[in-house]
């Protein structure tokens, strides 16, 4: 049997998979889901060990790692792929047409918190591994290496990396945490932004006020919110944040001239992000805002009453989560200093600040577009997609491909089949059932391909 008619043959049973993957509720920003994201670790590495694999979960600082393991040639090369576990909170269930954690086909896509960042990226390498494991197809030697931490940013991969380095020795790396541009158009990623974060409180009374009684005598800490996130961007979309653009270099006249040359269609785009108009730094067209310019985002910001009806009151606290997503040259502790610096500095009276840094920043990623895996990649999409890919960076972040570069000395190719509209990070999560099957198929391609 090949392949092709293997992955076939057991689609239907690979589905019924990717559920039960999908099922568990592996969020690993809240504790209270520690024990669910342990239990998919194991789920996975037992799933690994079903298609031909050696594999075992490892302990961490914080969450941990599965290292599967398909390496019967002494001889020949061995590929490295890396992808993460973990999934993003699925909050404000209201939002949901189904629950985040019961995943449900509707018109070719399969809605679940985590389907297409990235646990179906995941599930299509391993199963395109299986295939070619299953017919005798696999001649060269493949690791994985899938984390839990990666949506809070990695803070126990680094120190794993370094202490298994040996047992990670490969010739190559495959970055599953990518995607394509379109349905029709594919995507070569030659880096990704880095990433820094901090959370911040504003303190003011020792309790919550009677509004009417000291509203107007007593600092609000929602307005002193209000106005200390203002003060963080310029009316021209900057980030006014004193000395957060020294190290950034400009884009030079070639890369703006190539940025030009990736489609964009501005009025479909806007359609299907519901926003009336595009916002941002001036001078600087969409593509080159959210891949080759540094921003500055609030991710969050909350205090008060929020229940249904009125509650007056004078909250005693106010709160905000920031992150930043930065470009080559910027380093996230100088950054994070910054706009410490910058809050301080623009203290409205009558509260006080209270700043936490998010632990693991990391700098930007940029790889050569000669690179000789990037140009298997680059085949690989051109006959999955008959048109070939688009070269661009990633506009998000994935900050441990600087330390795999760093630790095992190979630039990760990205190499992904999630796609921009497919709603990670929000209510309704999805992904194709298309791109699971073309994700299949590609990854097996690719594999075949690097062994030759």
């Amino acid at each position: 049997m090949s392949w092709p008619d293997y992955l076939k043959q057991h689609q239907a049973a690979h589905l019924e998979d990717f559920r039960a993957f999908l099922a568990i509720p592996s969020i690993s920003a809240q504790p209270a889901r520690q024990a669910d994201v342990r239990r998919a670790a194991e789920w996975l590495a037992g799933r690994f060990r079903q298609a031909g694999f050696t594999a075992e979960v490892c302990p961490t600082a914080g969450h941990p790692v599965v290292l599967a393991e398909y390496c019967p040639y002494p001889d020949r090369p061995t590929v490295l792929f890396y992808g993460h576990y973990d999934v993003q909170p699925a909050d404000n269930p209201e939002r949901w047409n189904s629950p985040p954690f019961e995943p449900t086909v509707v018109d070719g896509r399969i809605v679940a918190r985590g389907a297409s960042d990235m646990k179906g990226q995941v599930m299509a390498f391993l199963l395109a591994a299986e295939a070619l494991i299953a017919t005798g197809s696999l001649h060269l030697n493949v690791k994985a290496l899938i984390e839990g931490e990666e949506e809070i940013s990695s803070p126990s991969l680094p120190a794993f990396i370094e202490q298994h380095r040996e047992r990670l020795r490969c010739d190559m790396i495959i970055n599953g945490d990518s995607g394509q541009l379109s349905e029709t158009t594919p995507l070569l990623s030659l880096g990704a932004r880095g990433i820094c974060g901090l959370e911040f409180d504003l303190i003011g009374p020792s309790h919550d006020l009677h509004s009417g009684s000291w509203g107007g005598q007593v600092q609000n800490p929602l307005h002193a919110m209000a106005e200390l996130i203002a003060s963080l961007h310029n009316p021209d979309g900057s980030v006014a944040v004193e000395g957060f653009y020294d190290d950034v270099e400009p884009l030079s006249p070639e890369l703006r001239e190539w940025y030009k040359r990736i489609p964009w269609n501005e009025a479909e785009m806007k359609q299907k992000l519901g926003v009336p108009e595009f916002y941002g730094e001036a001078g600087y067209s969409p593509w080159e805002r959210i891949t080759g310019r540094p921003t500055l985002e609030v991710n969050g910001m909350w205090g008060g009453y929020m229940g249904p009806g009125g509650m007056t009151v004078i909250p005693s606290t106010a709160h905000a989560k920031i992150t930043c997503r930065l470009v080559p040259y910027q380093d996230p502790d100088k950054i994070v200093a910054l706009i410490r610096s910058h809050l301080e500095a623009r203290l409205p009276k009558g509260v006080r600040l209270e700043v936490r840094v998010k632990e693991s920043g990391a700098p930007a990623f940029r790889m050569r577009a000669d690179h000789p895996v990037a140009q298997v990649a680059r085949e690989v999409l051109t006959e999955l997609y008959g048109v070939p890919p688009v070269e661009t960076m990633f506009g998000g972040s994935v900050p441990i491909l600087s330390t795999l570069k760093q630790q095992l000395g190979h630039d990760p190719v990205s190499f992904g089949f999630g796609l921009e509209d497919e709603l990670i990070h929000s209510p309704n999560e999805f992904f194709r059932l298309s791109s699971f099957e073309k994700g299949k198929q590609g990854y097996a391609r690719l594999l075949m391909r690097l062994a030759s």
